[in-house]
């Protein structure tokens, strides 16, 4: 199995087929209930369909999900196509090897040495092409066969060697698309071939299992087994992705009329339509592409985002950006937070990468003071979940920093509810400033009163220049809930401004005006030019936090 992203494509011709090894694989489970529980399933399924299938080069595995059997049938290592043939007769000593299971003399009863394995055991599934079959070409462009429980202990021995901490797991599949036409057109031929039986009566393509769900089956139990745990929704991910060389060749839309289907025609189809159903000689097995172990710290959000770190921040310098900032290959600012934080988290959780989010942002010569900025930080791929002790330890160890360039706060680990709470808390988000303001003319005491009398204020403001190349032409409308004047002992023009706005605010811009872009502007109420000098985010109040 490979561990990296490429993706193999590697051709297996007829002959190489032939030469996989057929060995049975009935080492691992034995016992009179498994063999009655696989010769009950094949009992009540339509033996003439079953022997059909069989000679159309179609496994096991696949015959037992187009019939919509479910259960962990799957996972038997006795299920193989010498063994259907064998349990529908084909076999003359089938029944005597089940009477006399339980004997010594029988301890793998239904194993066949591979002079005597039917010759459909060593070729490739036209189904699933290999896949349920567990034969696949690996990295190294090798053919591979495999047992259900083989590929679950490489999968253990996999999260093992990674240092996984793991009390569940989950099993994702990623299949060739190729796998659906031929799945839709074996199904066309059962239903054209027996589609006046009673046993196919009512029977749509929906109700089987496919090969991803039958492939999860095949694999959850030795994983229980082996991981001592149980497979379910986690945030542990185990990540099999299989690929075909002619995948993006051998998919195309269908035309139905009423003369019947008209379509290009795949192998499978081929094998459908020809005179003696004979078994198709150019299947190529799939390529397992890449085996890859994904833990999202905690738990998921939705489709499978990491859980999170989650806190309030402070930023003490005003060289400092909110998220890692290099224009034509120099950097922006002594260092972020993103890097201050996210950077020191990554190594103790002793995860893989991390991810940065924060409710809102401030330039980066605004100072983030007073209560902090509340962020998340997903830890990707967690070898260590941190304790609350240990979160703490984090915590400390990043406000001990020696340049005291940001300080964290409250730390602590959430579940997915974090991001319902940062999506709650960005709608009703107000954000308080503190501005120094210069004025082109001497402060009044009216200005105070005027300026205090202003509540729930709406401002229209298109982008700012300073913004423009790298944001929509848009006109936005926000709110000023209240602002106040704190006069500066000694000075006529220079005064603090404090107020509280709707987040998304451009509060420079309401100060100076932007050129008549932001109106109305304190410049404007004021009745004369304002200029920024510096400005601090005080707070940020979102009650969830």
């Amino acid at each position: 199995m490979a561990n990296d992203t490429k993706a193999v494509h590697v051709s297996m011709e007829p002959e190489v087929a032939h030469n996989i090894s057929a060995t049975e694989e009935g080492q691992d489970i034995s016992g009179y209930d498994d063999v009655r529980a696989l010769h009950d399933v094949v009992q009540g399924l339509p033996s003439h369909v079953v022997k059909d299938l069989l000679s159309i080069g179609v496994c096991a595995r696949c015959i037992f999900r187009l019939f919509g059997i479910r259960g962990d049938i799957y996972s038997c290592s006795l299920l193989s196509s010498s063994m259907l043939s064998s349990v529908l007769g084909e076999q003359r000593h089938a029944d005597e090897d089940m009477v006399d299971i339980g004997s010594e003399e029988h301890k793998n009863p239904i194993s066949l040495p591979a002079s005597e394995v039917s010759e459909v055991d060593a070729v490739l599934c036209t189904l699933c092409l290999g896949i349920l079959q567990f034969t696949y070409c690996d990295d190294k462009e090798l053919v591979v066969k495999k047992s259900a429980k083989d590929m679950a202990v490489a999968i253990s021995e996999l999260l093992k060697r990674e240092w996984h901490q793991i009390d569940s797991f989950s099993l994702e599949v990623s299949i060739p698309p190729i796998l659906l036409e031929n799945e839709s057109s074996v199904w066309l031929y059962m239903k054209r071939k027996y589609g006046s039986e009673l046993c196919f009566q009512g029977k749509l393509l929906p109700q089987c299992i496919s090969t991803v769900e039958a492939l999860i089956l095949c694999l959850a139990k030795p994983l229980e087994t082996l991981l001592d745990c149980k497979s379910g929704v986690s945030d542990i991910r185990i990540c099999l992705t299989f690929t075909h060389s002619k995948a993006s060749k051998m998919v195309h839309s269908i035309a139905v009329s009423k003369h019947g289907c008209k379509r290009t025609k795949t192998g499978i189809e081929n094998c459908i339509d020809s005179v003696d159903d004979s078994v198709v000689g150019d299947i190529e097995c799939s390529d397992l592409a890449d085996v890859t172990i994904q833990r999202s710290f905690g738990g998921s959000q939705d489709n499978g985002s990491p859980q999170s770190l989650k806190f309030p921040s402070e930023k003490y310098s005003r060289n400092v950006s909110q998220t890692r900032w290099i224009i034509d290959d120099e950097r922006k600012g002594e260092a972020s937070v993103e890097e201050i934080v996210g950077g020191n988290i990554l190594p103790m959780c002793q995860g893989d990468n991390y991810k940065f989010h924060a409710a809102g942002r401030e330039d980066i010569d605004v100072r983030m003071l007073g209560s902090g900025r509340p962020f998340l930080v997903e830890i990707q791929n967690a070898r260590h979940i941190p304790s609350e002790a240990f979160v703490k330890e984090i915590e400390t160890k990043i406000n001990n920093l020696e340049n005291k360039l940001v300080e964290v706060k409250n730390l602590k680990a959430v579940g997915s509810e974090g991001w319902d709470l940062m999506r709650e808390g960005e709608a009703e988000k107000q954000k308080q400033y503190a501005a120094l303001v210069w004025i082109s003319r001497p402060l009044k005491d009216e200005d105070l009163e005027s300026i205090a009398s202003f509540k729930d204020m709406k401002v229209l403001q298109r982008t700012p220049i300073r913004v423009l190349h790298r944001r929509s032409p848009l006109e936005r409308e926000k709110i000023i809930h209240w602002m106040k004047i704190e006069k500066i002992a000694g000075s006529n023009h220079y005064f603090l401004l404090h107020l509280c706005t709707q987040a998304g605010t451009y509060i420079k811009e309401f100060v100076h005006g932007d050129l008549g872009r932001t109106h109305p502007s304190v410049g404007s109420l004021l009745g004369c030019r304002a200029e920024i000098l510096q400005l601090d985010v005080t707070d940020v109040k979102m009650d969830c936090f």
